[in-house]
């Protein structure tokens, strides 16, 4: 059985023995040797070893592990410093780098002296021009080989020269063909200088020449030729930017200006470094970056006009936020410029050599471009809608919005992608690791979870712009077309509603929003380390809640689906649900909204429906009710309702809107003042209203023309023994009249309360 004590020591020592340890063990208890402790030993042999060890040599090596082991965490405690003070130490370093910089002013010259004299040291005297001599010959070697490329494709060169087209597309294709024809010829001029420097020049020599090669004059021309395709500085009918052609030729020309002075930079710091000149003997490269990133504020500045023309672009729909990055984007670059300088110096001051030799691959350059060119990104995204987006289906102010609304959202999940590129692209260049990046002094698990989070949102947002842009697309071309409606039965009611599908897509564009809302919310909130187990057991206790304490709203919502699901009723059609009568304007998941024809607005839950009757489903039945005097011939108005019918049917204006002819259903019943005929059509829904009008106006018509007149309501008294009405006095004329108007007056008081 072991002692308690070397129990608790043999579990520390194989917590603690990571590495070799040096211990005192004695042959007996008061005498000591040095011996080497082993590693990867098995528990037995450390209970072993333990029992063979005095207890103060066990306390000796426990004390020695504790000992490491605060170290460690007070190294660790250090790193953690205070934000304000980290941020002092870090200006520190560089108030010292820039105090570095001014001490080695003077040495510039004789540094620069230095690494050309090693230089030449290297390479001899007739070396270094037989150097020079060599390149110059490769170069003239590529760009003969450069020019017989563009004879050889000359008619190429002349066919899409001679094109007019200065449409989009006719631009785009002109500025690509001549961009490809600049790059083959570039790539031509590449593989001759690549095959003959390698057959000609040394290795050594060749470390020389390729950086100058690429740097000072393969970069420049491909940068021109990028800048000719986007610019098109002498043929502005080709532009495909917004700018004038001042600010076109002014930016291309300092573009290459701007290259060709990285591509010194770079090329004089890689130079030194092959001549023994280190970057502390001479700070030449503070200088010529500090240069770099002056020129670029200068351009900056200078151009402020034309770069805000260029990023406000030619769109008219463009939005305020739009107005506001094309005014910003010089200070922005500006900005951009001075920060990423400020970068450089941050790290050059660390004296990392891996971080020297990082920059002399010119990541902070690359950085700039992709920062500098985002807004720029963002301008020909919003191009590329403009002129990729179908054309706005229909007309009127609802096809516009729509129109406008689906180009936003295009123009949304552009960005979104765009953004997700550059920040890439960026790390990429550093050669950094974005869970690394994203840790930062909280651990690569908390990093990674960062970018985890932002990508899942990032893709959430993607999804809900994707499902909005579709569906707001099918209910604008649904709604437009039940735009077209004819305006003169929107007052009346029973016009034609809209289709099944604009009823249900906006439930439909709600309920894929709050779903993708909460599905993406719940795995980005899962990726940070929350446990979402307790959000999806409160959901599930809530959604019992609402089933038993809300049992009415549960009620409305089933009923709506039913309705919906059975195609009651749609958006636009004209019902009446328990006397209650209008327009369905809008729907919910528990309600609609009816507008009666006279404006007043009623909301209905779906669970107080009992019924609902629909007046403007498929077809409708209008009857028409004409009173004639009793001696009108019911064959003759037969005759008249009939031609009227054909008439209307042959109408290009109104035979769309009949289902079946106008025509007569003879006698239909007999009053006081005549005998009533009875018409009827059947025509689409909404369309009535206009043709019964049109119908009365074509019968009044008719029946002035064949001497029908329409019955009147007349009174009658009759005077036993007065068969002249010339032979009564005026007293008696005065009696009839008003024996008359009290007739008159007790029929008008029957009919009201029929």
């Amino acid at each position: 059985m072991f002692h308690p004590f070397r129990m608790l020591m043999a579990l520390l020592s194989v917590l603690l023995l990571s590495g070799p340890l040096h211990a005192q063990v004695t042959g007996t208890t008061d005498s000591t040797s040095s011996v080497s402790i082993p590693e990867d030993l098995t528990p037995d042999q450390v209970d072993g070893l333990v029992a063979r060890m005095s207890d103060d040599q066990v306390r000796a090596i426990l004390l020695e592990r504790l000992d490491a082991v605060a170290k460690t965490q007070a190294a660790a405690q250090e790193d953690h410093e205070d934000p304000l003070t980290e941020i002092s130490e870090i200006w520190a370093e560089m108030v010292t780098s820039w105090t570095q910089v001014l001490k080695t002013l003077p040495n510039i010259v004789s540094a620069q002296l230095t690494a050309f004299d090693n230089f030449a040291t290297t390479f001899g005297s007739s070396g270094v021009f037989t150097l020079f001599g060599l390149i110059l010959m490769v170069l003239v070697a590529g760009f003969i080989a450069e020019k017989l490329f563009g004879l050889l494709t000359r008619k190429w060169h002349e066919q899409s020269d001679g094109e007019d087209d200065a449409d989009l597309w006719g631009a785009v294709r002109y500025l690509f063909r001549r961009f490809c024809r600049e790059i083959a010829g570039l790539v031509v001029f590449y593989v001759v200088i690549r095959a003959l420097g390698r057959g000609l020049l040394t290795t050594e020599q060749i470390t020389y020449a390729a950086p100058f090669v690429f740097y000072l004059i393969w970069v420049p021309r491909l940068g021109a030729a990028a800048s000719r395709f986007i610019l098109a500085p002498n043929k502005p009918h080709y532009r495909l930017v917004n700018i004038d052609d001042h600010w076109a030729k002014y930016l291309h020309r300092n573009l290459i200006g701007l290259l060709l002075l990285i591509g010194v930079t770079l090329f004089v710091v890689r130079f030194n470094a092959l001549n023994g000149v280190t970057p502390a003997d001479t700070r030449i490269g503070f200088w010529l970056n500090a240069a770099i990133h002056i020129y670029i504020g200068v351009i900056a500045w200078t151009a402020r006009e034309g770069l805000s023309q260029m990023m406000l672009g030619t769109d008219p729909d463009h939005t305020k936020f739009d107005e506001d990055v094309a005014h910003y984007y010089p200070y922005f670059a500006i900005g951009v410029s001075a920060v990423i300088w400020l970068l450089v110096e941050f790290l050059v001051a660390q004296r990392d050599p891996s971080t020297r030799a990082l920059l002399s691959k010119g990541p902070h350059f690359t950085t700039m471009f992709w920062l500098l060119i985002a807004p720029a990104l963002d301008t020909l995204i919003r191009g590329l809608v403009r002129h990729l987006q179908p054309p706005m289906a229909g007309e009127g102010p609802l096809a516009e919005q729509a129109y406008r609304s689906t180009k936003r959202s295009y123009i949304r999940i552009g960005r979104v992608l765009a953004g997700l590129f550059v920040v890439f692209m960026i790390s990429r260049t550093w050669e950094l690791d974005l869970r690394h990046v994203a840790s930062a002094g909280i651990g690569a698990e908390v990093g990674g979870a960062v970018i985890e989070f932002l990508l899942i949102i990032a893709v959430g947002y993607i999804m809900n712009e994707v499902v909005s842009l579709w569906i707001n697309r099918r209910l604008a071309r649904e709604q437009t077309a039940a735009e077209a409606l004819d305006e003169e039965a929107g007052g009346e009611g029973g016009g034609a509603g809209g289709s099944r599908l604009a009823t249900v897509l906006p439930l439909l564009r709600i309920t894929a929003q709050v779903t993708i809302a909460v599905i993406f919310g719940l795995l980005a909130l899962g990726a940070l380390g929350i446990n979402i187990t307790p959000l999806l057991a409160g959901a599930g206790v809530l959604g019992l809640a609402i089933g038993f304490g809300a049992q009415k709203l549960v009620a409305d919502i089933v009923g709506g689906v039913f309705f919906l699901v059975d195609d009651a009723f749609r958006v636009g059609e004209y019902v009446d649900v328990g006397g209650t009568m209008g327009t369905v304007e809008k729907i919910s998941i528990r309600s609609m909204q009816l507008r009666h024809h006279r404006g007043a607005v009623h909301t209905i839950p779906y669970g107080e429906i009992q019924k609902l009757t629909n007046f403007s489903r498929d077809w409708v039945i209008m009857k028409l009710k004409f009173t004639v005097p009793f001696d009108t011939d019911p064959n003759k108005v037969k005759k008249i309702f009939k031609k009227i019918g054909a008439e209307m049917m042959a109408d290009e204006t109104h035979k769309d809107g009949f289902l079946q002819p106008f025509k007569s259903q003879g006698v239909f019943d007999f009053d006081d003042v005549g005998m009533i005929i009875r018409g009827k059509f059947m025509a689409k829904p909404g369309k009535q209203f206009t043709l019964r009008k049109e119908i009365f106006n074509r019968v009044k018509a008719e029946f002035n023309a064949n001497g029908i007149d329409f019955a009147r309501r007349e009174v009658r008294v009759a005077i036993p023994g007065q068969e002249e009405a010339e032979e009564l006095t005026h007293e008696q004329k005065s009696a009839l009249a008003a024996a008359a108007g009290d007739a008159v007056a007790q029929q008008v008081q029957k009919d009201q309360q029929k």
